[in-house]
């Protein structure tokens, strides 16, 4: 292994390490994070010794990390004039008017996707999400895709911890069937929710990168399941992409 490799994968470790200790709502063990990050323990304290040393992680009493003050006040310094809703709000409805269906919004918070916009069509029977409403990231499209951008060790510490409730009998409620649904959204650039989170509804749904093509949030169709259209697929692309490119 090369040095510059070697680099490259204690920043990808260390960002997984982060990426886990944020997705809990208190501080976390060393062996909870060694478990979601599937980092073998000692190596795992040791890159959470170095993001100590910078303060971008912090042990409290009992020797659990939670995320540094450095780490949050390099946060702060972020463009607060770009607010994604705003941005997304018109691109948003142009596709709702082409569609005639509702268009969501949605960014992950740990474990579920928040619904932050939509666009919602002017006709009685339509499938609506409220703002501020969440669920969880294995029962809807978008929250597949971020499963996938996240990885296996991921996904299966996240089985672990939800149990993969079923909603409906087509939640993909097993592992197996789970990680399988991932890789296959993963691998078209779009996902599909096929009445997983309530029956009747389906959606389909693509991701939205910030200027550093890391991702920012979710876009997607929602409808009744027998309305919904494949040819909606490259518009919501399109749509995603121009919202990617104002961020």
């Amino acid at each position: 292994m090369t040095k510059t490799t070697g680099s490259i994968q204690v920043i990808d470790r260390s960002a997984r390490l982060m990426d886990a200790i944020a997705s809990y709502s208190s501080a976390a063990s060393l062996k909870v994070l060694s478990a979601d990050t599937g980092l073998h323990p000692s190596t795992a304290f040791r890159i959470l010794g170095s993001l100590i040393g910078v303060g971008f992680v912090e042990r409290d009493s009992q020797g659990h990390y939670y995320i540094g003050r450095k780490l949050s006040q390099l946060a702060s310094s972020i463009r607060r004039d770009v607010d994604i809703r705003e941005e997304a709000r018109d691109i948003m409805e142009a596709l709702r008017d082409e569609v005639n269906e509702t268009v969501n919004l949605t960014v992950r918070e740990g474990d579920q996707i928040v619904y932050i916009e939509r666009a919602t069509p002017n006709r009685m029977m339509r499938v609506e999400q409220v703002i501020g409403s969440r669920a969880p990231l294995h029962v809807t499209a978008i929250g597949k895709l971020m499963l996938g951008e996240l990885g296996n060790t991921f996904i299966r510490a996240y089985a672990e911890r939800t149990g993969l409730k079923a909603y409906t009998e087509h939640t993909l409620s097993k592992i197996d069937d789970l990680i399988k649904g991932v890789h296959e959204s993963t691998a078209r650039g779009f996902s599909y929710d096929n009445e997983e989170a309530e029956i009747g509804v389906g959606c389909i749904g693509v991701l939205i990168h910030d200027h550093s093509s890391n991702v920012i949030a979710g876009l997607s169709i929602s409808a009744p399941i027998e309305r919904r259209k494949d040819e909606w697929v490259e518009l919501l692309k399109q749509a995603a992409k121009k919202i990617s490119e104002r961020l």
